[in-house]
C-alpha cells in the first residue's frame, strides 16, 4: 500500500522510525571515525610508554653507550647480549609487534629477528638520535605498525647513544577499533529499538486519546460538532466522567440561566439536573428552574466500552406547560358554563310551561325561587363578592371539581370588585393552588379547602389555606423548587413552580405563608401577590 494512503497514525510511527534509525546511523558513523582515531592514538601513546620505559632501562642504557663506543658487533655475537635479552623481555610482556634498539648510527643491537642484528634500521632514525621523539604509523620490515621512537641516553649524562623502537600491530589496532565499533553498534541497536518501542507506544495513545479517531477525521468531526451542536434548538450540556462540563452550547447556557464552560463543575447546579448528571434517566422529566419549565433528559455515553460521561438534554417547554394549565383552567370553566347553560335551560322550560298553561303565579314564584339560589343551585357562599363572571365561573368550576374529590372548596375573605385584565395568569394560579391543596386532602371526608381573594389596587392577592397534613419543616419554602412535593408516591412537584414562575414573571412573590399547625383549618397556607392582574376600579 501506497505511503500516502497510510493511516495518520501509521505515518506518525513511519517518520518516528525513519528519524530514530537516520539519527543512529549518523550518530554510529561518527562515533565509529570516533572510535577508530581514538584507538589509532592510544596504540601510538602505547608504543611510546613502551619506548620511554624501555630507552630508561639501565641494562639498555648501557648496552647502547658501549655499542656507540666501539667497533659494530657481528650480529651473532649480540643475540644473547643483555640488550637483546631486555628488549625481548619488553616485547612479550606488554604484547608490542616488535622492540628494536640501536646505537648512535642506527646499527641495531636489539630485534625480535636476531638475523637482523647488527644491520641498519630500515626507517629514519635521525630524530631519535637528535634527541626528539616520534609517534607514527608506518610500515617496516615486521610489517604496519603504530610506532614510536625515543632517543636512549648514556648513563649519568644526556648524551644519546641510540634510539628505541617500539611498534604496535596494525591489525592489534584494528581489533580493538573493532571490538569498540561492535560496543558501539550494540548500543546504537538498542537505541532504535528503544526509539521504535517507544514511537509505537506513542502512537497507540494517540490512538487512545482519539478513541480510534484519525486525526484526519477529526477536521470533519469538528464540523459536523459544531453543526449539530449550535444548529440544535434544544440545550445540550456534555458531563465527564469527573462530574465537570465537557461542552455546551449557548441554549443550555440560556435555558440553565447562567454561562457554562468547559470545566465547570456540576456541584453547585440545581438538584434534579445534579441527579440527570449522576444518574442518567433517558425519559424527560419537567422541571422548573428559574422561570422556565424544562423537559430535561440524559444519556450515558460509551465508546468501545468506556464511559464518557453523560449527554444531558433540556427543551424548553415554558410556553407550553403554561398554555396547558391555562387550557386546563380555561376547559373547567367551559364544562362549568355548559352545565350552567344546560340547566338554565331546563328551568327555563319549566317557567315556560307554566306561562304556556296560564299559571302565570306559579310562574312568577318560581322564578322568585330561582333568583334567590346560585347557579345549578349550589352556589359558592362569597361568590357574588367577586365581580368578574370568568373569575366567577372558574371558581365554581374549581368547587365542583373538589366536591367530586370529596374536598369542600369555600370563600374566607373575598373582595374584588374590578374585572381581571389578565385572567389567564389568574387562573393558572388559582388552578394550580386548589389542585395542590385538593391533592393534599385525597381520601379524608372532612377535607376543606378556604380561598382568599383580595384585590389591592390593580394586584389580586390569592391565600389558600386547607385542614390537611401541612408541609414537613424540613421542606418548607422548597416546596417551590422542582421535583419537590409531599405526595407519598413521589410524583409531581411541579404546579407550584409554575405558581412561583407566574407570579415572579410578573413582579409578585409566592410564598409558603404558614407549613401548618396554625389557623383555622391548621393546615398549609400559600399566599401569592399578582400585580397588574386587575383593571382599574370603577
Amino acid at each position: 500500500m501506497h505511503p500516502r494512503r497510510w493511516s495518520f497514525t501509521t505515518q506518525t510511527l513511519a517518520v518516528l522510525v525513519l528519524l530514530v534509525a537516520v539519527v543512529l546511523v549518523v550518530a554510529f558513523g561518527g562515533s565509529a571515525w570516533v572510535l577508530q582515531r581514538q584507538v589509532e592514538q592510544d596504540a601510538g601513546r602505547l608504543a611510546l610508554a613502551i619506548a620511554r620505559s624501555v630507552a630508561e632501562d639501565d641494562v639498555v642504557r648501557a648496552g647502547a653507550q658501549s655499542a656507540s663506543d666501539a667497533a659494530p658487533l657481528p650480529g651473532p655475537e649480540l643475540v644473547d647480549g643483555p640488550v637483546q635479552v631486555a628488549a625481548e623481555d619488553a616485547r612479550v610482556r606488554t604484547g608490542a609487534l616488535f622492540v628494536v634498539v640501536t646505537d648512535d648510527r642506527g646499527l641495531r643491537i636489539a630485534h625480535p629477528v636476531p638475523d637482523r642484528l647488527g644491520e641498519e634500521v630500515s626507517s629514519d632514525p635521525s630524530v631519535p638520535l637528535a634527541g626528539g621523539e616520534v609517534v607514527e604509523e608506518d610500515a617496516g620490515t615486521l610489517g604496519p605498525a603504530a610506532r614510536a621512537k625515543v632517543p636512549v641516553r648514556a648513563p649519568g649524562s644526556d648524551r644519546v647513544v641510540g634510539e628505541v623502537s617500539v611498534g604496535v600491530a596494525v591489525s592489534e589496532v584494528d581489533r580493538l577499533a573493532r571490538e569498540a565499533t561492535l560496543l558501539a553498534g550494540g548500543t546504537a541497536v538498542l537505541a532504535l529499538l528503544g526509539g521504535v518501542a517507544g514511537a509505537v507506544l506513542l502512537t497507540r495513545r494517540l490512538r487512545r486519546l482519539t478513541h480510534g479517531v484519525e486525526p484526519e477525521e477529526l477536521g470533519g468531526l469538528l464540523q459536523g460538532h459544531e453543526a449539530v451542536l449550535h444548529g440544535i434548538g434544544d440545550g445540550v450540556v456534555a458531563v465527564g466522567p469527573d462530574g465537570r462540563v465537557v461542552l455546551a452550547n449557548e441554549e443550555a447556557a440560556r435555558l440553565l440561566g447562567r454561562s457554562v464552560r468547559p470545566g465547570d463543575a456540576t456541584a453547585d447546579w440545581p438538584f434534579a439536573l445534579r441527579a440527570l448528571a449522576t444518574e442518567p434517566d433517558p425519559v424527560p422529566r419537567l422541571t422548573v428552574l428559574g422561570d422556565r419549565a424544562l423537559l430535561c433528559s440524559s444519556r450515558r455515553v460509551e465508546r468501545d466500552g468506556r464511559g464518557l460521561g453523560v449527554v444531558l438534554t433540556l427543551r424548553d417547554r415554558t410556553d407550553v406547560e403554561l398554555l396547558t394549565r391555562q387550557l386546563d383552567a380555561v376547559a373547567e370553566a367551559g364544562t362549568v358554563l355548559r352545565a350552567q347553560r344546560h340547566e338554565f335551560a331546563n328551568r327555563l322550560h319549566l317557567v315556560s310551561g307554566l306561562l304556556d298553561s296560564g299559571a302565570a303565579e306559579e310562574a312568577g314564584e318560581y322564578v322568585h325561587t330561582l333568583l334567590g339560589t346560585g347557579p345549578l343551585g349550589t352556589a359558592v357562599e362569597g361568590l357574588d363578592a367577586v365581580a368578574d363572571p370568568y373569575l366567577q365561573a372558574f371558581v365554581a368550576a374549581k368547587a365542583a371539581h373538589a366536591r367530586e374529590g370529596g374536598v369542600q372548596l369555600r370563600l374566607g375573605g373575598v373582595s374584588v370588585r374590578s374585572r381581571l385584565a389578565d385572567p389567564v395568569d389568574v387562573t393558572t394560579v388559582l388552578g394550580n393552588l386548589v389542585d395542590n391543596a385538593v391533592t393534599a386532602l385525597a381520601g379524608r371526608a372532612d377535607g376543606v379547602v378556604e380561598l382568599d381573594l383580595v384585590a389591592d389596587g390593580r394586584t389580586l392577592v390569592v391565600a389558600v389555606a386547607d385542614n390537611g397534613p401541612g408541609v414537613p419543616a424540613e421542606l418548607g419554602d422548597r416546596v417551590f423548587e422542582p421535583g419537590v412535593t409531599t405526595r407519598a408516591s413521589g410524583e409531581g412537584g411541579i404546579g407550584l413552580g409554575l405558581v412561583r414562575q407566574v407570579a415572579r414573571a410578573r413582579g409578585g412573590e409566592a410564598r409558603l405563608a404558614s407549613p401548618g399547625g396554625d389557623g383555622e383549618l391548621g393546615g398549609a397556607v400559600v399566599v401569592v401577590e399578582l400585580p397588574g392582574v386587575l383593571e382599574e376600579g370603577p
